[in-house]
């Protein structure tokens, strides 16, 4: 098993409002299935599950805490790929320490 801890985290997707512009959408020549986003604005949309009053990724997959996972990982938006960036690495940020402590998790 790898050392990222984010394999078995998964607190950013549980977290966090997940914005990003049309132009990503699969539809649009992006990456990014349509039926995982909702309009919010004629060039915002979000991620399904990520407004909601306590956050979850409609493709998210697993236990925060415990095994994570993301159904579209290679198709993610923009704010996914950039969040946590050296977190693979074991080195942690604010957000993410945010994300973890919302659900009980200590820093990395």
């Amino acid at each position: 098993m790898s050392d990222n801890p984010c394999l078995s985290c998964g607190a950013c997707c549980a977290s966090f409002r997940v914005d990003f512009d049309r132009s990503e959408l699969e539809s649009e020549g992006g990456r990014v299935p349509d039926g995982l986003a909702v309009e919010l604005t004629g060039r915002l949309m979000r991620l399904r599950g990520t407004d909601h009053a306590q956050p979850r990724c409609a493709a998210f997959s697993g236990t925060v805490g415990v095994r994570a996972s993301c159904g579209i990982h290679e198709w993610r938006p923009s704010p996914c790929r950039e969040f946590g960036e050296r977190a693979p690495m074991g080195i942690g940020d604010d957000a993410c320490t945010r994300a973890r402590a919302r659900h009980g998790l200590a820093p990395i």
